[in-house]
């Protein structure tokens, strides 16, 4: 559930604004709260109105609302997203201060009976008589395949309701249906706010894992974006998170760099898991609004971290079955050397680049990145949507076991 604010925000762009923006118009929301965890026995403790209102299932308007239910959409992080949008005139809510209520329950098709009930609490500020406009209230909730029934109340301080049911339906498209989506079919959570969580290492079989190196530039999609947002982040995460959900995978050395500001911000050495925690908080010493001067006079100086950045880790990749590359297009004003990259292809390592663009059609050209991993005879894939992350990772990692088995034949014939 995310808070309330006053309406300004374009239609087209507020999915993007509830799922990243919470909270920035000022008004105080408590915490969204999972009543009924999915799978527990305790007994639901509501309003019995509030109860009866969800019950009936009918719209109500004794509070003047508009209710914009949310069609889910499958993000970057494999879950199916839904939610709402309730406009409530700011007149409705003049005076010293009003207090929101808002219940919602997502039930799964099939199992009515166990509906996942979830609330909240938004303190509104005094507002004048006279104000103009809208408050909105956004609200959101993850869940798996299938179909679901969704009913919400929004009740003031004066006890008047503002109620809709609606049903939704999340599906893949057939042609996206050997997607594995990140929760089960039929599954309610709410929508998880802290990216950086710690990641549960899986269960790894057999002794030849893959060992990858990844090297990830973590920047703005907007070059000149002074600050770090999370959906500059959201493709990098997951992909981090599916190579480490890989039971094909058992060893990761990570490297978070900054090309703006030349410097590396995280890295980890053959680790059995990634240190997502460490590595959030290491991306908070990013300061992109800020001009050094000394990098400023040398024009050259990304690509001189870049060719830098690369002599090193390609150097320590004796054990790595691949360099992995990610992050968006870095077009610096000068590309490496050849004569530097004929260096680097001498460590015979396959090399992969997810570029992660959401807008390919705005910059169709090869970045220097990408110009580095084609002449080292690498494969760049482009991620503009959650499918691409899938698929990209799905080939990589499949031509990555394929290579390692036919090294493992040939050395066995030889022998």
């Amino acid at each position: 559930m995310k808070g309330l604010g006053l309406c300004g925000v374009p239609k087209g762009a507020r999915r993007t604004w509830w799922l990243w923006a919470a909270g920035l118009l000022g008004l105080h929301a408590y915490g969204q709260v999972l009543v009924s965890p999915p799978g527990s026995q305790a007994t639901i403790r509501l309003h019995n109105t509030d109860l009866a209102v969800l019950e009936a299932g009918e719209e109500r308007k004794d509070l003047p609302c508009t209710v914009v239910p949310e069609k889910p959409f499958l993000g970057f992080d494999l879950k199916f997203h839904s939610g709402y949008d309730v406009s409530i005139p700011l007149g409705e809510l003049a005076g010293n201060e009003d207090l929101l209520t808002i219940v919602f329950r997502v039930s799964p098709e099939g199992r009515r009976e166990q509906p996942i009930y979830f609330t909240q609490k938004i303190r509104v500020p005094p507002i004048e008589q006279e104000a103009k406009g809208d408050a909105l209230v956004q609200g959101g909730f993850d869940v798996g395949s299938g179909k679901y029934y969704v009913d919400l109340l929004v009740r003031d301080r004066a006890e008047r309701v503002c109620s809709l049911s609606w049903d939704i339906e999340a599906k893949l498209p057939s042609k996206d249906a050997q997607i594995e989506l990140s929760m089960a079919e039929g599954a309610v959570q709410p929508v998880e706010g802290a990216q950086f969580r710690e990641e549960p290492a899986p269960q790894r079989t057999g002794e030849d894992l893959l060992n990858l190196k990844i090297l990830v530039n973590f920047a703005p999609q907007k070059a000149l974006a002074s600050s770090l947002r999370p959906i500059d982040t959201a493709a990098l995460v997951s992909l981090l998170r599916t190579l480490s959900r890989d039971p094909r995978v058992g060893r990761f050395s990570l490297v978070a760099f900054n090309l703006q500001e030349q410097r590396i911000l995280f890295r980890q050495v053959a680790a059995d898991k990634i240190d997502f925690p460490g590595l959030g908080e290491s991306l908070q010493s990013l300061n992109l609004g800020t001009v050094d001067l000394k990098r400023l006079s040398n024009k050259n100086g990304g690509t001189e971290f870049l060719s830098s950045l690369m002599e090193k880790e390609f150097a320590n990749t004796e054990r790595a079955d691949a360099v992995v590359f990610a992050g968006p297009k870095a077009m610096l004003e000068a590309n490496i050397p050849p004569e530097q990259l004929r260096h680097l292809s001498e460590f015979d390592v396959p090399v992969f680049y997810m570029n992660y663009i959401l807008n390919p059609h705005a910059n169709p050209w090869r970045d220097s990145i990408g110009q580095a991993v084609k002449f080292l005879k690498g494969i760049e894939f482009t991620i503009s949507r959650p499918r691409d992350l899938w698929f990209a990772v799905t080939d990589m990692v499949a031509r990555l076991v394929k290579t390692r088995n036919a090294k493992q034949v040939a050395s066995v014939k030889v022998e």
